[in-house]
């Protein structure tokens, strides 16, 4: 059953997704609960429009892959982002390495009946597959997986083919990535606004343009932010830290501008790594994140 188009959002659920293992550094597995657990989240969750709902962990599955592991929890993640969905709730799936992406945009994809369009916000492209990868982490193959390509157990998890539209996909903020991701999203016809763009043009303008393209899909559209966009400096709870990123004023700009637009399916945070958060910072900036969703005129 879809959702009802143009509802406004009743009720937020947070679903926790805890994987670590399509990463290098694996401490990411950490966040869900970390956030979880953190002053910034307690000062949130007594708002009456947000509850947590599940943390769902990789499968320990013995003589099971990595991949196997992830799809198993990218399966059980779009499970319980259809669920959401169709009891009129916002999901917001907080990670996680960036590999449970393909879990998210694979539920909402489902509960649609239909490739979606996705403004994803990061620092990399996120587009190898296993014969382009130089690392073989997973989570640097989710929007190729969205699109279609990659490891056959990674595919197909909410619909036949494609989980994203790569006409009303924009990759927003990229300032590190291999010849091999850049060649196949320019095929795919995905718009890659990257770091040197927004110097150039200015955040805003580039964020006008991106958010024309991605609310031109029929089935509405989501957003991923891996918190490695923004500059470590502001944001240091990140997996893959890269210098020269964005500012977090841009990014709440961001949520600001389209929380209340009647497409918006789905809000991911990924790549929050605890063990290099300091002061609470980087689970501060989740907590204003999801903030910039609750309806004008309630309580935060």
């Amino acid at each position: 059953m879809k959702p009802r188009h143009h509802r406004p959002v009743e009720r937020v659920r947070i679903i926790g997704a805890a994987s670590g293992i399509g990463a290098q550094d694996q401490a990411c597995e950490d966040g869900p609960v970390a956030f979880h657990r953190s002053q910034a989240w307690h000062e949130l969750e007594h708002h009456p429009l947000i509850d947590w709902g599940k943390t769902l962990f990789v499968p320990e599955t013995e003589g099971v892959s990595v991949a196997g592991r992830i799809a198993g929890l990218c399966r059980n993640l779009a499970d319980e982002v259809v669920v959401a969905l169709n009891a009129d709730e916002f999901p917001v799936v907080i990670g996680g390495d960036h590999s449970v992406a393909i879990g998210t945009w694979s539920g909402v994809a489902r509960a649609m009946g239909g490739p979606i369009g996705l403004l994803w916000i990061d620092a990399h492209l996120d587009s190898h597959t296993p014969e382009t990868s130089y690392s073989g982490a997973i989570h640097g193959m989710p929007l190729a997986c969205l699109l279609g390509r990659g490891d056959k157990r990674l595919l197909n998890i909410g619909l036949t083919g494609t989980q994203v539209c790569p006409a009303h996909t924009v990759v927003i903020g990229p300032r590190s990535y291999e010849a091999e991701e850049l060649e196949f999203l320019q095929r795919m016809q995905v718009r890659i606004i990257d770091s040197d763009e927004i110097l150039r043009r200015g955040f805003a303008q580039c964020l006008d343009e991106a958010i024309d393209i991605v609310t031109g899909a029929a089935d509405g559209f989501g957003i991923t932010v891996d918190l490695d966009a923004i500059d470590p400096q502001l944001a240091p709870g990140v997996g893959s830290p890269e210098p020269d990123g964005l500012v977090v004023h841009d990014v709440v700009e961001t949520l600001r501008r389209t929380g209340g637009l009647p497409g918006l399916r789905a809000l991911e945070i990924v790549e929050y790594n605890p063990d290099r958060d300091r002061h609470g910072t980087t689970a501060g900036l989740i907590s204003d994140l999801i903030s910039e969703l609750l309806p004008p005129g309630k309580e935060r």
